[in-house]
């Protein structure tokens, strides 16, 4: 998994990320880590803005399935979009934004793969938290939509 390179396609390709600072830490098992600063995203109550924790565990989700299609032997450029999703917001973010992102497992990976070989497309759902001091303050389960 070139983590890197996924960094530099959502910073070149998607600004927001940039300007979030959102970076793509590791992975660690099977989560994948994301994190992003507050500072740029903070609202006037001084804790995590609503709109920026959304597109953290979003966009981390997008990361997770474009590295399962990359890692399976898929085109990198193929298109990934969130079709549905779910967010619940917990409890403020007061610190650093902090996102663990499940990995597809081993059955969910083969049947991707076999969709994507058989018909050219093919839905996954993956969930992500952000975390704060162990705690869940954001949970998110979204619908992403892949098509070669």
């Amino acid at each position: 998994m070139d983590l890197e390179a996924l960094k530099y396609k959502l910073h070149s390709q998607i600004p927001l990320t940039k300007f979030m600072q959102i970076d793509i830490e590791k992975v660690e098992n099977n989560y994948l880590i994301t994190t992003a600063p507050i500072e740029p995203n903070i609202n006037d109550k001084q804790t995590g803005f609503a709109g920026s924790l959304s597109t953290l565990v979003t966009i981390s989700a997008w990361s997770a399935c474009y590295l399962s299609v990359v890692d399976l032997g898929f085109n990198k450029d193929c298109m990934i979009a969130v079709i549905k999703s779910d967010t619940a917001y917990r409890t403020p973010v007061t610190k650093e934004l902090y996102c663990k992102t499940l990995l597809p497992s081993k059955e969910q990976l083969q049947t991707l793969k076999r969709k994507l070989k058989d018909k050219k497309s093919a839905s996954i759902r993956i969930k992500s938290q952000l975390l704060q001091d162990g705690k869940v303050c954001v949970d998110f389960e979204g619908v992403y939509v892949i098509k070669l």
